[in-house]
Parts: structure tokens; C-alpha cells; sequence
């Protein structure tokens, strides 16, 4: 784990909110230099802490409106089977989250589909059809109530 000085939780925060905003406008959120606040980014980008910025779509505005979660049980969990499965997760563009989870099931996936069609030819094209998948369960979103991809700091 890395401990974050008081400025770099700052800029965490605001970094989150907007990463686009400019170096110097970061500076004076934090009470800080230009310098100081680039070069302690490009510390905690080195680190692992940050990535690169990146711009969030709003799925429904691109016809991605319907979410769904899978949740896998696979046949055996040698390494072997662990590696094909998730292969297989990186070629389905819109299998957008795994997560290798502990309980009755093995993974939880989110999928970020059209519509009902689209789902069920992921389903079948991508989840199904691998030998070492056993079985699956499919859960459709109603409604978003959270969503958010800020981290506390």
C-alpha cells in the first residue's frame, strides 16, 4: 500500500472529478506549485496509483443501454482453465468487468450490451460454449441507483 501525503489525497480527489483539468488550475485547488503537483502525479503514476486519464461514455448514449451480471462456476480451477477462461473474457469487448469472486460461483462478469440479442449471442458465443465453464446465471440491471469510478482517497 501506499501512503499519500495530504496533497496527493487532494489531488486524487479533484484528479477523479475531472482529470482533465490543467496542471495549473490543479495547483491552485491544492494550494500548490505547478511543479509540485506534476512531478508528485508522475511519482504516483510510476507507483502504480494512477493511470492513465481516460474519458467515461455513457453507455445508453451509444447504444449500450442494457447492463447485465453474469456469474460463472467453472468445471475444475487448474491454471489451465483459469488462463482459457480469461482469454476468452479479453476477446468480448463488452464484457467490460471480471472478477474472480469467493462463494458458489467462480467469476462475476459485467456486460455492457444493446439489448436482449446481444446479450444472449455473448452469452452463447463467448460464455457457454467454453469447455471449462459448467454453468452460468445471468442477472439484468432495472435501473442504475449508484455507479461511480471514484475511489476515496
Amino acid at each position: 500500500m501506499t501512503q499519500l501525503s495530504i496533497l496527493e489525497s487532494r489531488m486524487l480527489a479533484i484528479l477523479q472529478s475531472d482529470a482533465s483539468i490543467s496542471m495549473s488550475e490543479l495547483a491552485r485547488q491544492t494550494n500548490s506549485s505547478s511543479a509540485t503537483c506534476w512531478r508528485r502525479l508522475r511519482e504516483m503514476e510510476e507507483a502504480g496509483v494512477v493511470s492513465a486519464p481516460v474519458r467515461l461514455v455513457d453507455p445508453a448514449k451509444v447504444g449500450r443501454g442494457m447492463d447485465a451480471f453474469c456469474q460463472v462456476r467453472m468445471k475444475a480451477q487448474d491454471a489451465d482453465a483459469r488462463s482459457a477462461f480469461q482469454r476468452a473474457m479479453d476477446l468480448e469487448p463488452a464484457i467490460v468487468e471480471v472478477y474472480s469472486i469467493s462463494g458458489d460461483w467462480d467469476y462475476l462478469l459485467h456486460i455492457v450490451v444493446k439489448d436482449i440479442p446481444d446479450l444472449e449471442n455473448i452469452l452463447m458465443t463467448r460464455i457457454h460454449e467454453l469447455d471449462c465453464v459448467a454453468t452460468a446465471s445471468t442477472m439484468f440491471v432495472l435501473r442504475r441507483v449508484k455507479h461511480t469510478t471514484r475511489i476515496p482517497v
